[in-house]
């Protein structure tokens, strides 16, 4: 395959406003979400910029970005204007979409993400998920889970692979066995994206406010890659504060 990796930045957060520019080890965290997909080494990185100063700040650090619409309701569609301009020619068949509020990515979990699309041809899209390990988040809808079963006896060295089922703010499967936590990182086969932000929001989309619900109520196939672990975001204040420690104590 030939992916590239997109990451859809805006300055309006609603719970950390200007998120992208917030310093992290002297560094905008749009650069440090850059220099983590590089270090990835799967493909070209590319920010979709909503406006102005973030452009500008990437294009400063070395790094590519393109202008998006601004308004876009979101970050899939932002990614794929950005695709269409940084790759009018269609050289790159599977799109990465890199959160821009995960400055401490490991290389290795950005590369697992890509692993469902190269291991089965009818995969859509691909995503990750993480076994949740506190009881309490099970119950908190803020932690998204997905509907999945691993089966036993996947090759060594390679991440664990299932279907996604169904995804939910609420307790999902009932019984006994573990639970997954979805993280929000994406891979797209290019004409599954297409068709995914041509969808208008399905019912199910609305009522559980997540996008993905879209694709499983079109029959669009996701599969999740399993990681060890859930990684840390920044979506408020305490986040980052707590992710310029992160960063600190790494230089000690």
């Amino acid at each position: 395959m030939q992916p590239i990796l997109i990451i859809p930045a805006r300055m309006a957060s609603t719970r950390l406003p200007g998120k992208p520019l917030a310093e992290i080890d002297g560094v905008p965290m749009i650069v440090q979400v850059l220099r983590r997909g590089q270090e990835a080494d799967l493909g070209p990185v590319v920010v979709a910029a909503a406006e102005r100063e973030v452009f500008d700040v990437v294009h400063d650090a070395g790094g590519t970005a393109v202008m998006t619409d601004p308004d876009h309701p979101s970050g899939s569609d932002r990614i794929f204007e950005a695709l269409n301009r940084a790759d009018p020619d269609g050289r790159h068949d599977a799109i990465i979409n890199l959160q821009g509020d995960l400055p401490a990515l490991d290389a290795a979990t950005i590369r697992a993400a890509l692993a469902p699309l190269q291991a089965d041809p009818a995969v859509d899209i691909a995503t990750l998920v993480a076994e949740i390990v506190d009881p309490h988040e099970i119950e908190n809808p803020n932690a998204v889970k997905v509907v999945t079963a691993f089966p036993e006896g996947q090759a060594e060295g390679r991440p664990a692979i299932a279907r996604a089922l169904w995804f939910t703010r609420l307790r999902a499967p009932g019984g006994d066995g573990p639970h997954w936590h979805h993280i929000g990182l994406y891979a797209y086969r290019r004409d599954a994206l297409a068709r995914f932000v041509s969808l208008p929001p399905s019912p199910l989309e609305r009522r559980e406010k997540l996008e993905q619900l879209r694709a499983l109520e079109n029959g669009m196939r996701i599969d999740a890659a399993r990681v060890e672990t859930i990684p840390f975001g920044v979506d408020t204040p305490d986040d980052l504060a707590r992710m310029r420690d992160l960063f600190a104590s790494r230089r000690t």
